[in-house]
């Protein structure tokens, strides 16, 4: 691996972590909580085990995002069908309200991830 790769990687980081500093001033939400929003706004009834790979956290980590999440009363908890102790998270009104606001056109990307973002597009 050359420095250069290091140093876009770092790059990259300094990009995400400043997009973050962003949703949190504006939304009140960490880069994990934004996450977990838009993977539960597209999986109705996820568990926290496939919220955990699905954002390659742990399942200590994955926990406090979702207990964040609950007290802001942006996703509910509902208890399988088939197993009661089986837990399977859902996006509240409040929720969908959010992550209706949080528009990456109205957000200021830096242009290391607009790149990234405008190649799927």
């Amino acid at each position: 691996m050359n420095r250069d790769c290091l140093c876009h990687i770092r790059d990259i980081y300094r990009s995400i972590a400043a997009f973050e500093h962003t949703l949190q001033q504006n939304f009140s939400l960490n880069i994990n909580e934004a996450m977990l929003l838009c993977i539960v706004s597209e999986h109705e009834n996820i568990s926290s085990g496939e919220l955990a790979e699905e954002m390659g956290l742990s399942n200590s980590n994955m926990s406090k995002v979702i207990a964040s999440m609950e007290k802001q009363r942006l996703i509910d908890r509902h208890a399988c069908k088939e197993d009661l102790r089986c837990m399977k998270f859902s996006i509240t009104k409040k929720g969908e309200q959010l992550l209706s606001e949080i528009n990456c056109d109205n957000v200021k990307l830096p242009e290391c991830i607009q790149k990234l973002v405008s190649k799927d597009k």
